[in-house]
């Protein structure tokens, strides 16, 4: 608990959620949790008890107003959750309000609110439970027409659910995702929480954040934060579910890019645990810095890891092939696993999660994400900023080696992409820039190392050749001296580059 918060918290234990609330749910209260249609209610409410129960030993109740009970314990089998098993041992109890549904369906504003509260106690009482969730209430307030009575039958409920000293979460519908908070307008003012769920449709693409509107008496973080529902780990907010993992020694040994030349540029190699952003445009030469430095980890005896969005793997072998990198041959040995994939087959959130999951079962020394560039079709450029700092809370927490590589959009205009190239950098440890340049009729390319924290390095612009035997670094190019054109945007073209490099 805060110094400044007096209210008790409950921690829900959902992950990443509590670290927007700033440590759980206010004790012994009723908190609203409103969505659309798909937006995760159910998913947070049931997670909320399973989470209770299974870190926190807190048994709890589930007032089901819409699905079974049965359907329930299924859809939260393949989380992990045993229902059945905490039924039976008097852990986890169900309400059923669905069962007369269909009957009091016609009786318009008749719902006998004061049975089912009986009802609930009964439950709360016979099981000792401190938690207790409501999916949805739009099953029942679907029967009033007027808004008066919803209001006066939500103040019903809460009071209700306060006098029994449990702290609740009570699930209701939205008509949209920015129109108001709930579908009636009034149950969000007789609770002191209301937490909102969105899956909003942008550029053909869903994307899922929780907003927590208010916490009564109680701090919390403002604003929309990403969250994905992944179909093993449940309700997860990205970033927050990893940062604040227990910090490791930095590391103060040393790894080869696979290139020497560029190694004697970064001081000799990158730190161990190193995230490192190699951005240039298409043909400039980060893929083959990617397989290099791949082939210097399976040649240390390292397991790699490498996701690729641009090519299929056979583009890729094929490539890798061309100089010199039997790419095939590492992964048959185990060293190596290389993932190919187009981003649009998945949202953003799940390949954060695909790539977590492939770090924590694989344990790699090295990562490669070729190119973030791609991922950008898919997503935000906020939501890719989440997903960079989250997934720098994993890598560095296993001191794992990273390269990301990134592109402009164009290969000759000056224009920068990801449009949060400058706010990656500012999250990794070393900033490679590789540009293209016109010289005396030929296009030449050049590197320079822009940043690397904690390190001595060139910082030179130097010239870069490619060959069958792969990415040769030259001498510096000496007239080149707009920095603009060496950082992370694009050159100026047509370039104006003497002749005497």
């Amino acid at each position: 608990m805060l110094e400044a918060d007096a209210i008790e918290r409950v921690p829900t234990g959902i992950n990443g959620f509590d670290q927007v609330a700033i440590g759980g749910l206010p004790a012994h209260r009723p908190t609203l949790v409103t969505g659309t249609t798909g937006s995760g209610k159910t998913i947070f409410a049931g997670e909320f008890l399973a989470r209770g129960i299974a870190k926190y030993d807190q048994p709890g109740v589930f007032v089901t107003f819409e699905e079974t009970p049965d359907a329930i314990r299924r859809n939260f089998v393949s989380l992990g959750f045993p229902i059945e098993q905490w039924e039976a041992e008097g852990k986890w109890a169900f309400v059923d309000a669905a069962e007369s549904k269909d009957e009091e369906a016609a009786v318009v504003g008749a719902y006998d609110f004061g049975a089912l509260l009986s009802r609930i106690e009964h439950a709360v009482h016979r099981i000792g439970a401190s938690r207790v969730v409501l999916d949805s209430l739009g099953a029942v307030f679907a029967r009033f027409a007027d808004p008066g009575i919803v209001r006066r039958e939500s103040y019903r409920l809460s009071s209700a659910l306060t006098s029994l000293a449990v702290t609740s979460v009570i699930t209701a519908e939205r008509n949209s995702e920015y129109d108001g908070v709930s579908r009636y307008r009034v149950e969000e003012f007789v609770v002191d929480n209301v937490i909102v769920l969105r899956n909003v449709l942008l550029q053909e693409r869903r994307r899922r954040t929780v907003e927590i509107v208010k916490l009564r008496g109680a701090p919390h973080r403002t604003g929309e934060w990403l969250f994905t529902i992944d179909p093993r780990e449940g309700f997860v907010v990205i970033p927050l579910a990893f940062l604040g993992m227990p910090s490791t020694t930095a590391a103060s040994t040393r790894v080869s890019s696979g290139n020497a030349g560029l190694d004697r540029m970064c001081g000799g190699g990158f730190y161990r645990d190193a995230i490192v952003l190699l951005s240039g445009p298409s043909g400039s030469g980060k893929t083959l810095t990617s397989l290099k430095f791949l082939e210097a980890g399976v040649a240390e005896g390292e397991r790699c890891l490498g996701f690729t969005f641009d090519e299929t793997r056979e583009q890729m072998r094929r490539n890798a092939a061309g100089w010199g990198i039997d790419l095939e041959a590492m992964e048959e040995g185990g060293q190596l696993q290389v993932v190919c994939d187009y981003p649009e087959v998945a949202s953003l959130e799940d390949y954060f999660i695909r790539i977590r999951r492939a770090v924590m079962d694989f344990q790699p020394q090295r990562l490669v994400i070729d190119t973030l560039s791609a991922l950008e079709r898919i997503a935000t450029p906020r939501a890719l900023l989440d997903l960079v700092i989250a997934l720098g809370a994993v890598v560095r927490e296993h001191r794992i080696t990273t390269l990301l590589t990134s592109a402009p959009t164009s290969r000759f205009t000056p224009v920068e992409t990801p449009s949060i190239a400058r706010e990656l950098a500012s999250l990794t440890d070393v900033t490679i820039a590789l540009r293209y340049f016109q010289n005396a009729g030929m296009i030449k390319r050049t590197v320079a190392v822009v940043q690397n924290r904690g390190s001595a390095h060139d910082e030179a612009v130097r010239q870069v050749s490619i060959d069958s035997d792969g990415m040769h670094i030259g001498a510096p190019v000496a007239t080149l001296d707009d920095m603009e054109a060496v950082g992370l945007d694009a050159p100026p073209w047509p370039g104006v580059i003497g002749d005497d490099i």
